[in-house]
């Protein structure tokens, strides 16, 4: 039956979601084994670059505190603003101008914090060199601003550091009009030996932030070496470090929606490290020294990618800047090859009709469209299988003792009737993958985030936030999670029922007593799912039942 199918979808769909976690995610016993395989492979990566030194500092202090106690550069454009310390030169505020933390809220989302905040995020790019001799700039010099106070797409800004062996140190530090910085470094040494330095930059977390912990979205340290796309949680690096060599990539800290990344100058190798010493650090260092001779100046160019993970600004990123596999930074997952696609269909039809829950209906009209074929096949089976019922019941009460009689007939009558029990399951494995894709994309994406529909779904990638046990808000007490069970759900559960009506009930009593059970079960499922997915079913569903009505009304068989 149709049901049965469309049951065992919406099933089997929920499984590959929540029972994979349970029991096909790799368990920390694996994990372990796979990170230990990663790093034999990355234990020659130390190379002749020095080890970055570590700040370990403990103190914490308010934000407020924190932004008071040392010199600013401020910065902003269109998207994002913030300031630069001149302690350090690091990159230890920003906030995002067009994101906020919450639906209708007034505070902006805020990416950065100082070091010495509880929950200190920041940047640092610098020069580091093996020579115990030479006095390079850390995370307590204070560095002197030349020209510019403020920095803008259209006035970048120079800081200047001097130390004890008259070696200048200089930063040009510019910012285009979405969220890319470049730090053009450059030291001048006015001394009369020749000194070696090695280019760096780090990204410092001094804690884990609140994440989502779900299988499908990876946040935490991440990079693209030479092409392939490394991904360590936190824990793996509380655990152990990962180190390796590479000729070109990018290392980063991704969030949900937000991502920090550092990308070297080009045709440089360098080594990356993700490690953990009290704070979680992201780097890379070149691995060949920049030589500087007396009276010389040698340069170096960083680029630090400070940004919300909006889809088509990171394609254009890793175009301009070719840089290989950057929209991984994007948990596209291994369904890739589906889960961009339904993106891009959901972005032309938000633009083309200015709502993302009519973008949804939209695409769930092409799904529908593009299975037609297998689920009219699948309607007409069901439909003849339907009206064959009678027929099959009175094959079975005149040999109800006789199973392999029963079983000889029924193969006949399907012959006879040219009915294909099997070929109402055709459109369940394509149901599936565009289940997971749509799940997926609504969930890890920007592009759903806080985006309405009409009435009180204010937010699609969030569940329905109403429940049936308050009355749909008129007695006035919030129920649990598990009891918000919303109008959305109730109205796909009884899309269900509908279904299960319009197919004959299974020859088996205990089962049909099961089955009619289907539509509360999968309602109590779904109900946490985000709306927009719930939406995507009930337009499904909807479009499903129009179509089966039309076939059934069409079918007609020869036994009576």
């Amino acid at each position: 039956m149709d049901t049965k199918n469309i049951i065992a979808a919406i099933s089997l769909s929920a499984a590959v979601i929540i029972l994979y976690s349970l029991f096909f995610a790799p368990s920390p016993q694996e994990r372990k084994q796979i990170h230990s395989e990663k790093n034999k492979t990355s234990q020659s990566a130390s190379g002749d670059a020095p080890s970055l030194d570590q700040n370990n500092e403990t103190i914490k202090i308010s934000r407020e505190e924190a932004m008071n106690e040392g010199k600013r550069i401020l910065f902003e454009n269109e998207n994002i603003k913030g300031s630069i310390s001149l302690t350090g030169s690091k990159i230890d505020d920003l906030e995002f101008k067009k994101f906020k933390e919450e639906l209708n809220g007034v505070k902006n989302v805020i990416l950065l914090n100082p070091s010495k905040v509880k929950s200190g995020y920041y940047v640092e790019t610098g020069w580091a060199t093996t020579n115990k001799n030479i006095d390079t700039p850390n995370s307590k010099s204070i560095w002197e601003i030349q020209g510019n106070s403020k920095l803008t797409p259209n006035t970048p800004i120079n800081l200047v550091w001097l130390n004890d062996q008259n070696i200048k140190f200089e930063k040009e530090i510019s910012i285009d009009n979405q969220y890319l910085f470049t730090v053009k470094q450059k030291i001048t040494n006015n001394s009369e030996k020749k000194y070696s330095f090695y280019p760096y930059g780090q990204i410092i977390r001094n804690e884990i932030p609140k994440i989502t912990n779900f299988f499908i979205l990876h946040e935490g340290p991440l990079g693209v070496f030479d092409s392939e796309l490394v991904e360590e949680d936190y824990d793996d690096i509380q655990e152990k470090p990962f180190s390796v060599n590479a000729e070109k990539g990018f290392v980063g800290i991704t969030d949900k929606f937000w991502i920090t990344s550092l990308i070297p100058q080009e045709n440089r190798k360098f080594r990356a490290d993700f490690d953990y010493k009290n704070k979680f650090r992201t780097n890379f260092i070149e691995t060949n020294a920049t030589e500087i001779g007396a009276n010389e100046t040698k340069s170096n160019e960083i680029k630090i990618l400070l940004a919300a993970k909006e889809v088509r600004v990171i394609d254009e990123y890793a175009k301009n800047l070719n840089i290989e596999k950057l929209d991984l930074v994007i948990d596209w997952g291994y369904l890739y090859f589906l889960t961009r696609p339904m993106w891009f269909a959901l972005d032309y039809f938000y633009k083309l009709l200015g709502n993302y829950g009519l973008a949804i209906i939209a695409v769930t009209v092409c799904i529908r469209v593009a299975l037609f074929p297998l689920a009219q096949l699948s309607f007409k089976s069901m439909s003849r299988m339907k009206l064959l019922q009678p027929e099959m019941q009175r094959i079975k009460e005149a040999n109800k003792d006789d199973k392999k009689k029963v079983q000889m007939e029924m193969m006949n009558l399907y012959r006879r009737e040219k009915v294909n029990p099997l070929s109402g399951c055709l459109p369940i494995l394509p149901m599936i993958f565009i289940f997971f894709a749509l799940y997926k994309v609504l969930f890890v994406t920007l592009d759903g985030r806080h985006k309405p529909f009409y009435g009180y779904l204010v937010d699609l990638s969030e569940r329905d936030p109403t429940s049936m046990f308050n009355l749909f808000g008129l007695i006035n007490w919030t129920p649990p999670d598990f009891l918000l069970i919303g109008a959305l759900p109730l109205f796909f559960g009884f899309t269900m029922w509908l279904q299960q009506k319009m197919n004959p009930a299974p020859p088996d009593p205990v089962q049909a007593k099961i089955f009619m059970f289907f539509p509360i079960f999968l309602t109590v499922i779904l109900a946490p799912f985000p709306s927009g997915l719930l939406l995507y079913w009930v337009t499904n569903n909807i479009l499903q039942m129009i179509q089966q009505y039309i076939v059934m009304r069409q079918t007609k068989i020869k036994t009576v």
